[in-house]
């Protein structure tokens, strides 16, 4: 295995030149390379290469133009980001309302394994998941500020007092290891069958978890598709030996999860959000197309009339 060596900025200005990048201001991109790092703006190469095969981007290829695809990606995870953090929170304040209103505030009450699933092949993550919480309330009783005031005030920590403290993965697990009478009140808030919810969850997590990591979010694929529902059919969306080729695992499909978990003013808010960055990319995109973009995103061209469906069709589908 070849070892990958330091690069200093002259060099790595010289690689980026060698791949046919056109580089019209220097000292601009040796700024941008030293603050972002290379490894990350080279990681948005690959619109831009001649081929899949070649190393070298198209002709006229410009730095500049390299970076606004880095930044409007920067751009796109702040939105989604903010967003993911309000389902976050909801999530867990619905959650923990409905297990604390059944089984009691504290966390000898509410933690018991008797309050959860019964089935036999969840049984021991039903035990690894209140040990991973038993952990943090150890942890966290001295270390937040909200649970130290309960712990050392009141001797217990309240589940709406103790989700703050853990993360969307956890919080995600439990729910899929609660009773499932616990989790259709939970789902029923959104209007959401609990297995579809369910499946939602992990897709939620791993979305706000790379989002909080910088991680290239617009070409993101997940490994589980979601199922299909009424929007892929209200939009038209094409489909390839009898599947939806936009919105089953590609960052179109966080936007319908979205669309059903967010409030209309907040989702339509997020969505002309998202609009004024494509805008703000296809302005300075020349050798490749915005649409080249979206492609890549998975999102079709009537992408943005997915604020204009009503949630209540849903229901009469």
């Amino acid at each position: 295995m070849v070892e990958k060596q330091f690069k200093t900025l002259d060099e790595q200005i010289e690689i980026l030149r060698s791949k046919h990048l056109v580089i019209n201001n220097e000292k601009y991109a040796k700024g941008v390379l030293l603050r972002e790092n290379y490894f990350f703006i080279n990681g948005y190469r690959h619109l831009f290469m001649e081929s899949n095969g070649d190393k070298v981007f198209k002709q006229g290829t410009t730095f500049e133009e390299l970076y606004s695809l880095f930044l409007f990606d920067r751009t796109f995870r702040t939105i989604c980001f903010k967003n993911l953090l309000i389902i976050e929170n909801n999530f867990k304040s619905i959650i923990s309302y409905q297990l604390s209103k059944k089984y009691g505030y504290k966390e000898k009450e509410y933690l018991k394994p008797k309050n959860f699933t019964r089935r036999p092949e969840k049984r021991k993550q039903v035990n690894d998941l209140m040990k991973k919480m038993q952990r943090q309330i150890r942890v966290n009783g001295s270390q937040h500020s909200a649970t130290q005031h309960y712990a050392c005030n009141y001797g217990y920590i309240p589940l709406w007092i103790l989700v703050k403290v853990l993360s969307f993965g956890i919080v995600s697990e439990m729910y899929s290891i609660l009773k499932t009478d616990d989790q259709k009140a939970i789902s029923s808030v959104y209007q959401i069958d609990n297995e579809i919810f369910e499946d939602y969850l992990p897709i939620l997590a791993n979305y706000r978890n790379l989002c909080a990591h910088e991680d290239i979010l617009y070409e993101n694929r997940t490994q589980k598709a979601i199922n299909d529902t009424v929007y892929h059919q209200i939009l038209n969306i094409g489909k390839s030996d009898g599947q939806y080729v936009n919105g089953k695992n590609d960052l179109f499909a966080l936007l319908i999860i979205m669309k059903q978990l967010l409030d209309k003013d907040k989702f339509n808010s997020m969505i002309i959000e998202m609009d004024n960055a494509v805008n703000t990319l296809a302005y300075n995109l020349n050798t490749i197309s915005i649409k080249d973009v979206l492609n890549r995103m998975g999102f079709p061209e009537n992408w943005k009339e997915l604020k204009n469906i009503e949630r209540s069709i849903e229901n009469n589908e």
